[in-house]
């Protein structure tokens, strides 16, 4: 994951690939369907070909990057909120997105983009992309061998084995913003209160386990019925 840690934030990235990497290689993951899904799904768009367009100018060709690596990023955001991967996949999978967060409104912003999810997104009202894309280009072989190690096939009678995954704790003093779609075309944006005292707003203790995450208030409640999805909770924290 070289190359592109100046433009970035590809740190947790770096050593969760290699882990990866490692665990699959020594027979430790072998991914459940669930996870071997997620990564078919996600290599499928690493290796989407780019549009061929003669002549094209090198901001078009940026913006058909962009494209691609934003699709990537719907994906993975996609498999992690559904909740089915192991807690090993739904790491790699938040590194992913971290990476790749430049890329959530930008060249195109999805249906979504009126509710402000994971902060600002870079762009300009000309419509032109202005993501760091060649450090997001610089990613992908990377990330095509850790995919490509996880969608391969078991071996013959070797049943999935998943490898358990660090939880971690961090203080966020920051608000959650809980981020609805009650109609088509209709987005709502809610601030999350500790439902032990009623109005408080953070800040928040965190606490994940990769397969639930609670919110502890100053108060001394702990919730884990809070309604945000991971990538809510997970985008907006310091890497940890």
């Amino acid at each position: 994951m070289g190359g592109s840690g100046e433009a970035l934030p590809v740190g947790v990235l770096g050593r969760e690939s290699a882990r990866a990497l490692r665990l699959v290689a020594a027979g430790q993951w072998r991914p459940a369907p669930a996870d071997a899904e997620a990564a078919v799904a996600v290599l499928g768009r690493l290796t989407a070909a780019l549009p061929v367009r003669r002549g094209a100018a090198a901001r078009t060709r940026a913006t058909d990057q962009g494209r691609r690596l934003q699709r990537v990023l719907r994906t993975v955001l996609h498999h992690l909120d559904a909740g089915a991967v192991s807690p090993s996949a739904a790491a790699l999978l938040a590194a992913v997105a971290r990476a790749l967060l430049p890329w959530h409104g930008v060249p195109n912003p999805q249906a979504a983009a009126a509710a402000p999810a994971y902060g600002a997104r870079p762009g300009a009202s000309d419509g032109v992309a202005r993501t760091p894309t060649v450090a997001g280009e610089a990613l992908l072989p990377g990330l095509i061998a850790v995919f490509s190690a996880l969608a391969a096939p078991s071996p013959p009678g070797a049943g999935p084995l998943t490898p358990p995954a660090e939880p971690w704790q961090v203080r966020y003093e920051g608000r959650f913003r809980r981020h609805g779609h009650p109609a088509p075309g209709v987005w709502t944006a809610r601030t999350v209160h500790c439902p032990g005292c009623g109005g408080t707003t953070g800040p928040w203790t965190v606490t994940c386990d990769w397969s639930r995450i609670a919110l502890g208030c100053p108060c001394g409640s702990v919730t884990r019925a809070h309604g945000l999805a991971f990538s809510e909770v997970r985008l907006v924290l310091p890497e940890v």
